[in-house]
């Protein structure tokens, strides 16, 4: 259990902040950014759970915010060659394989696309679009980090697979895909 006795320490005061594992680094660090973003989209999908989201896709969101935390913990203890110390938090590959079998349970309703699918619909699926957006930003910003410094790799992987299930859950949520708009290619054009 994490006790927050006093919300301020005055430690970051100077640009600065600290990791998990005690080390000071810039706040602008690619380590900041990529768990930063990751705090991001947990708050975008605390507001989609506002948007009068079915049960089904409640519980799969409440479950995820908790993943989301358990990401951010991974990706502020940096992986070192040499033992932690204490236990470090890391995502596995049953993170993973927990959103790949919602994606299948979810995708299996909808109507196969015919073309991409624009942001919208209804309000909830709207939430859950931006939510991807931001999650493809978490994970690049996690690629990047992983280029610089060695990155759980399954951490990559749930991002990537937690984009493609925010994608179905917001078609679900536009009434299994029927009240999803569709691009339809050059509809501006001037002919």
């Amino acid at each position: 259990m994490v006790v927050l006795s006093k919300i301020y320490t005055k430690t970051g005061d100077h640009g600065d902040t600290g990791l998990g594992d005690g080390t000071r680094v810039p706040k602008h660090d690619l380590r900041i950014a990529a768990y930063g973003t990751v705090d991001e989209l947990n708050a975008v999908l605390g507001l989609a759970l506002t948007s009068g989201l079915s049960e089904e896709l409640t519980a799969l969101l409440r479950t995820i915010q908790h993943d989301l935390f358990d990401v951010g913990a991974d990706l502020c203890v940096p992986q070192r060659e040499t033992p932690a110390r204490r236990t470090v938090l890391r995502v596995t590959e049953a993170y993973v394989t927990r959103l790949e079998q919602a994606i299948d349970l979810l995708n299996a309703r909808l109507t196969p696309l015919r073309s991409f699918v624009l942001p919208g619909g209804s309000v909830p699926a709207a939430w859950l679009h931006l939510a991807r957006t931001v999650c493809r930003r978490a994970e690049r910003e996690t690629v990047a980090l992983g280029q610089r410094d060695p990155v759980n790799a399954q951490a990559i992987i749930y991002l990537n697979r937690l984009s493609d299930l925010l994608f179905v859950m917001a078609r679900v949520a536009n009434d299994d895909g029927r009240g999803d708009v569709l691009w339809e290619p050059g509809k501006t054009q001037q002919r």
